[in-house]
């Protein structure tokens, strides 16, 4: 069967090589392959007539073999079982099957019960994500307790603290839920996020509450629906983080710039709600939180002020400030850039605008098309990034510039109003010191 498979697959052509035809030189191999071995023998026995017979004999079991091979066809080939033909003395000639081992015949004990032996595979486990509370806690081998959230009443109304509503619904609305819990049972749980002393003593003020508590009367319910209209009901925590970005970029002061940003609200709207933000700003839960982040805004604002102000005086000293500039290193100049590629990014700087979004960006375009850096490749092939460090340089260069400049003018005011005293003591101490000389 090996053989049959070997002669349809291999000896076809289907993995054997492509080349068919034996050359000279293989013709040659063939033939003196083992020759030197046979003539350098001393002791051989074996003659022509030997050989003779061996290669007759090759012939025949070559013949016998091909027309064996002939025999099996593909069906040969479908059929093919693991049943081999053994001969045994007491029964005669049968076929005896793989599948039977010691007396026992497997295959049929398979077709009884197919899956008498199954093997259930592994159930897959779904790999959870990775958590850093859980991978240190599995770590310790200690499980925190996560504080449970107090009840509160089912139906009642959801106030959040960016819409400002009056303080005194809000004092309402924790008498509704102190009496909640009192009618459930509730008790206070201790905080974990504080000392122990601290927490027993939270605790206690809490549990208090819930005690002594009083339902509202009607008169207070009526006033608890009146005042949840008298704040900034159609206010979102989107418009709300809207605000707050817009007054980082624009300064608190630039309400038509915010009110643009704003896109839900109108510009009488956003006037509105930020008199009461600067007014209440201390009622939000994350007051230093927004109101650092527009600090923050509004120094950068002041920075780019204060740096166009600097620019300004120092290019109206200059007639051709590209040509003109000069700029007091000291030993900050660099070997990178030159005095010339410096002067151009200042003054394009100043001519672009300072305080633009993309200023950096159309400067590198402004280097790029300047017929004077055609050849510099080196100033031509930075990044926007790589200009905006070296612009922040040559700005604080400019800035401690003008900082001595007014030091020293404002010393020389000094001098000169102190000057004009220094001659009328002079003007009257001199002629008392000539009347003593008279």
């Amino acid at each position: 069967m090996k053989l049959r498979l070997d002669s349809v697959v291999i000896q076809q052509g289907r993995l054997a090589d492509q080349q068919k035809t034996l050359g000279k030189d293989d013709m040659l191999n063939m033939i003196r392959h083992g020759a030197d071995r046979i003539f350098a023998g001393k002791d051989a026995t074996i003659t022509d007539d030997d050989i003779d017979t061996i290669l007759s004999n090759a012939e025949v079991k070559t013949a016998e073999l091909n027309t064996k091979l002939e025999t099996l066809g593909e069906s040969n080939l479908r059929n093919f079982t693991m049943d081999v033909p053994q001969p045994k003395p007491e029964f005669g000639e049968q076929f005896e099957s793989l599948y039977n081992f010691e007396g026992e015949d497997y295959r049929e004990k398979q077709k009884v019960n197919p899956l008498q032996h199954w093997i259930e595979p592994p159930k897959r486990e779904r790999k959870a994500n990775y958590q850093v509370d859980l991978y240190f806690k599995e770590a310790i081998g200690k499980e925190t307790q996560k504080s449970q959230k107090a009840p509160r009443p089912p139906k009642q109304p959801v106030v959040h603290d960016f819409q400002f509503f009056p303080k005194r619904l809000y004092e309402l609305l924790d008498r509704e839920t102190y009496v909640h819990r009192r009618n459930i049972g509730y008790k206070a749980v201790k905080r974990t996020d504080l000392p122990p002393k601290e927490a027993e003593k939270k605790q206690k003020e809490e549990q208090k509450k819930i005690d002594t508590s009083q339902p509202l009367s009607a008169e207070e319910l009526k006033e608890r629906n009146q005042l949840l209209n008298k704040g900034f009901v159609n206010w979102a925590r989107r418009d709300f983080l809207q605000f707050v970005r817009a007054s980082e970029k624009y300064g608190r002061k630039d309400l038509k710039s915010i009110a643009e940003e704003v896109d839900s609200k109108t510009y009488e709207e956003v006037v509105e709600y930020a008199k009461v933000f600067w007014a209440r700003q201390r009622d939000l839960n994350e007051n230093e939180k927004a109101i650092a982040q527009i600090e923050k805004g509004e120094a950068r604002i002041a920075r780019k002020i204060n740096v166009r102000k600097a620019l300004d005086v120092k290019i109206a000293k200059y007639k051709a400030p590209y040509h003109q500039l000069r700029l007091s290193y000291g030993t900050n100049k660099g070997k990178s850039y030159s005095e010339a590629e410096d002067r151009f990014l200042m003054c394009e700087l100043h001519t672009l605008g300072f305080d633009k979004e993309n200023i950096y960006e159309e400067l590198r375009d402004s280097i790029r098309a300047a017929p004077q850096f055609r050849f510099d490749w080196f100033i031509k092939s930075r990044t926007a990034a790589e200009l905006q460090r070296r612009c922040n340089t040559l700005i604080t260069l400019i800035e401690k510039e003008m900082t001595e400049n007014q030091e020293k003018a404002k010393a020389m005011k000094e001098a000169e109003k102190g000057k004009p005293g220094k001659r009328k003591a002079e003007a009257v101490s001199t002629p008392k010191s000539a009347k003593r000389s008279k």
